[in-house]
Order: C-alpha cells, then sequence, then structure tokens
C-alpha cells in the first residue's frame, strides 16, 4: 500500500512538472519565435519555412531599423509616456486609496466615492464622449492625452486600498498618538511597508502604458507623435495594395516585411523583459495581500 502511494506521488509530481514545462514552454516560444523570424531571410519567413531556428540567418532587419527615425522617435515618445504615467498614477493611486481605506466613520464620503469608482469601473461613457472630452481639455496631439486619458485605474486603486486596510491598525493609532498628521503617517509609515503592493502597480501601470496603443489612434492626427506600439501596429496593418498609387505599394512593401516588423516587435518587449525581474520578489505578494476581501 505504501508503495503504491509512492508510485502514484511520483506520477503525479512528474505529471505536473511536465504540464508546467508545456506551459511554460507556450508562453516562450511566441517571444522566442518572434526573434528568430528577426534573423531570418525575409523570403524564407513569406515561404512560412521559419519555426524554431533562423533560416538563412541575416542581419538586414536590425540594419533597417537603424534607418528608421520614426522608429526611434515612436521609441522615445514611450519611454516618455511610461514615465509620465507611472509618476502621475503613482501619485493618484496612493492618494485615493488612502483614505478609501479608512472606515465611513473616519472618512464620511468613502462609501460614495467608492461606489462612483466601482460604477465607473463597470460602466463608461463611450469612446465618442470620451474623445470630446479629451478634445476640449487639449489633450490631442501632445503627451498628455496619453498620460492623462487612463491616468486612475480603479482595479490599481482598489488593490492599494485594501493593501492599506491589511496594515496592522496599531501603527496609524501609535503615530497619532506622538502627534503625527495624516502626510507624516502616509509618507513614513504607511508607503515603506507597502513596498509589494506599490511595485505591483508599478508594473501594471507600466506594461499598460507600454503596451497600449489605440488611444494614440484616437487622439493623435500626425503619425509622428504616435507611441511605439501604435506605430507598430500601423506598419503592420495589411492594406489593399491594388488602390494604392506607386510610392504607397512601395511603402507598404517595406512595411509589410514580416522579418522587419518581428524585429521591431522584438525590440518592443525589451524593456518590459528586463523590468520583470527586478519587480518579481513583490509582485505575487502585492496581488495576495491587496486582492479584494469580502
Amino acid at each position: 500500500m505504501v508503495e503504491e502511494r509512492s508510485f502514484l506521488t511520483k506520477f503525479f509530481n512528474g505529471l505536473n512538472i511536465f504540464i508546467l514545462l508545456l506551459i511554460t514552454l507556450l508562453c516562450i516560444y511566441p517571444v522566442w519565435y518572434m526573434l528568430v523570424v528577426s534573423f531570418s531571410d525575409k523570403a524564407a519567413v513569406a515561404a512560412g519555412q521559419v519555426f524554431f531556428w533562423p533560416k538563412e540567418f541575416t542581419l538586414s532587419a536590425y540594419a533597417m531599423i537603424l534607418e528608421d527615425a520614426q522608429f526611434f522617435k515612436s521609441f522615445s515618445i514611450s519611454v516618455t509616456r511610461v514615465f509620465l504615467g507611472a509618476i502621475t498614477t503613482f501619485v493618484v493611486v496612493v492618494l485615493m486609496a488612502y483614505p478609501l481605506s479608512k472606515t465611513s466613520k473616519d472618512f464620511r464620503p468613502r462609501n460614495v466615492i467608492m461606489w462612483t469608482l466601482i460604477f465607473a469601473m463597470l460602466f463608461n461613457g463611450g469612446l465618442i464622449p470620451w474623445y470630446m472630452t479629451m478634445k476640449s481639455l487639449g489633450m490631442t496631439n501632445n503627451i498628455w492625452g496619453l498620460v492623462l486619458g487612463g491616468g486612475l485605474p480603479v482595479f490599481n486603486v482598489i488593490l492599494v486600498m485594501n493593501f492599506f486596510r491589511n496594515l496592522p491598525k496599531e501603527l496609524e493609532e501609535s503615530a497619532i498618538m506622538d502627534g503625527a498628521g495624516p502626510w507624516r503617517i502616509l509618507l513614513q509609515i504607511i508607503l515603506p511597508l507597502s513596498k509589494p503592493v506599490l511595485a505591483t502597480v508599478l508594473v501594471f501601470t507600466i506594461v499598460y502604458h507600454w503596451n497600449e496603443f489605440f488611444q494614440a489612434l484616437v487622439l493623435m492626427t500626425k503619425n509622428d507623435n504616435y507611441p511605439l506600439q501604435t506605430y507598430i501596429r500601423q506598419v503592420t496593418v495589411i492594406a489593399d495594395a491594388s488602390k494604392l498609387d506607386a510610392e504607397s505599394a512601395k511603402r507598404l512593401t517595406n512595411t509589410s516585411n514580416q522579418t522587419l516588423n518581428a524585429a521591431k516587435i522584438f525590440i518592443s518587449m525589451i524593456p518590459l523583459l528586463i523590468i520583470y525581474p527586478f519587480f518579481q520578489k513583490y509582485f505575487i505578494k502585492g496581488i495576495t495581500l491587496g486582492s479584494v476581501k469580502g
């Protein structure tokens, strides 16, 4: 009986390892495929001959990127957007989550604001009213439209709020007895203890601002103002070449180069691949402790 249980334990452990390895490979392969395609010959990729290893290894795609001034301009716009967006979202989320972590007795408008946030998270006014509002505020064709267009992620507010609520109340009570005010409590006690959830929110914010492309399609009327993901999206869209003039058809031929597009996509993934390892140790803890309580 003991040997049978030992065999079943080893079998299920081996099965779990196999399944986890399979899931890992499924997650890694798309990134690997983009890298392989970027190093392959354009004709081999178009013929569907590239799967796991580069076919007719070449660096021509990366050489073409070095000559693409718009790629680097869009890259810099995305970096600026991430930097400004991370700071703006961090400040707004913390300042909103801290009072909402109090009870309605300590902060009377708490329930009204909370229900308003929940309603806004579940429903919205639609794309056209959003665009009209952004245009009336002068948020078109400038970086602040991209930064402030999604500057208050309600999910992040709820995550940070619940993390604050899980912190020991005695710490804040002791600080109040020592004469500390709300700002000092927030900056010197709450925030230093909230590194896991703050790191998690920072990762969410960076990923959102780096990968988001639709807002720029709506708010930007000039291609020069496109962030990187919007630029890549535009050059990978397949158009009907029969309706284009000679110059546009030539441009389409260049931008439809799968090898070149793969190189651009892979380069756009590098910043996120670099960032994740530094925040990994905080990520799971921040999600767990900041989860919604009943």
